[in-house]
């Protein structure tokens, strides 16, 4: 999920600087590095300080120590590794001061007029504010690996973050159900440190209670929901026709103080309207459901230009094939007439909306659930 220098075989410079927007890349580079510099088996021979500091003061004290540990000759191997970590000091975390940009200058003068042979510096700075003098006079002296996500340049596709996801669940040796893998991807958005973290809590639970297969229960168990998760579970609780779990996540959403006419416009509309389109597509040209999401654009992407033209699309132009996708598996658990009926139900629920208190809101798109996915009978028990 970034962009990733390919690292030097064999480095041969005495500092390196590793920065970047994607903090886990970031952290995995500097790791590697860290690795080819001076192995861990050799630990006596690296000396790691902890960057992340919250004022000027503990910043200034940080780069003083900084300072000392170059100033150090190695004394039981041949080189020594001084690795400055997470160093928040070259981000705007803490602001700006005239006593700690003197700081960093001096840690610049050290690096610049020497240190002793056979000392490696090491500074990885995830995030690092590549506006800044400060880190400008430190890229002229280092070797740089820059670790960007790719969202920060280009809209980063969520079939890419879902591939991303399966290998480091492939290194495991673990596997997703696909819906427990469309919800994570959902969950963790684009912060790889957040799905490493994740990652690494349903690799250690999967092994023990699923032999190496991650469940969907499992991910809404232990990663954490977020407004964009709560409202994709709304919409994929449409989409199963599962009219318990809808009523669950709409109180979910309500108690998260989302707002009632929000949830209608974002979460079910939306869907709604996807289902109607994909469903009447594929009975007029006989497509078949796709086994899985992302497979369902190759099976449009032949339909003539003006067929698709009236079918949503994401800010940049083009299909929002994995949406479109998700709707056509489940296409076949509704009727072109049920979801135009559903339509014109959330139209009435819309003008419902406008001159009701917050209790009855409520109401209405409980209501507006059960016509929707409920049949008769769980209409009636509500």
């Amino acid at each position: 999920m970034a962009v990733v220098p390919r690292l030097l075989r064999k480095p041969t410079k005495t500092f390196y600087l590793v920065t970047g927007s994607d903090e886990a890349a970031v952290r995995s580079a500097a790791v590697e590095l860290a690795e080819r510099l001076v192995p861990l088996e050799h630990s006596f021979a690296r000396e790691i300080i902890d960057g992340a500091t919250e004022t000027v003061s503990h910043a200034i004290e940080v780069i003083a120590n900084t300072i000392q540990a170059l100033s150090t000759a190695p004394l039981l191997h041949v080189n020594k590794l001084v690795w400055l970590k997470n160093a928040s000091m070259l981000t705007d975390s803490i602001g700006r001061s005239a006593a700690l940009s003197s700081a960093i200058e001096r840690l610049q003068n050290t690096l610049k007029f020497g240190i002793p042979a056979g000392v490696l510096f090491l500074l990885s700075a995830p995030g690092a504010d590549r506006r800044r003098s400060t880190y400008k006079a430190l890229t002229k002296l280092a070797e740089v690996i820059i670790c960007d996500g790719h969202s920060s340049k280009w809209n980063f596709p969520r079939a890419d973050i879902i591939e991303w996801i399966k290998k480091s669940a492939d290194k495991r040796h673990v596997r997703f159900e696909l819906t427990a893998l469309d919800l994570f991807a959902i969950r963790v958005g684009e912060n790889t440190l957040l799905a490493e973290s994740e990652l690494e809590k349903l690799f250690i639970s999967s092994s023990s209670e699923t032999g190496n297969t991650i469940t969907e229960a499992m991910v809404r168990d232990l990663v954490p929901t977020t407004r964009a998760s709560g409202l994709f579970d709304l919409s994929n609780a449409i989409l199963t026709r599962n009219a318990t779990l809808c009523l669950e996540f709409l109180r979910q959403l309500v108690l998260q103080g989302e707002r009632v006419i929000g949830i209608l416009l974002v979460a079910i509309v939306p869907i709604i309207r996807n289902l109607l389109i994909v469903k009447a597509l594929m009975e007029r040209y006989d497509i078949s459901p796709p086994i899985h999401a992302n497979a369902f654009v190759h099976l449009i992407e032949k339909l003539p230009a003006g067929v698709l033209a009236h079918v949503p699309r994401k800010k940049d132009g083009t299909l929002n094939t994995y949406v479109l996708g998700l709707s056509a598996i489940h296409s076949h658990s509704y009727s072109q007439a049920e979801l135009r009926a559903a339509l014109k139900k959330c139209l009435e629920a819309n003008r419902l909306l406008t001159n009701s208190s917050p209790l009855e809101e409520v109401a209405v798109l409980t209501n507006l659930l059960l016509h929707i996915v409920g049949k008769r009978e769980d209409r009636n028990a509500y």
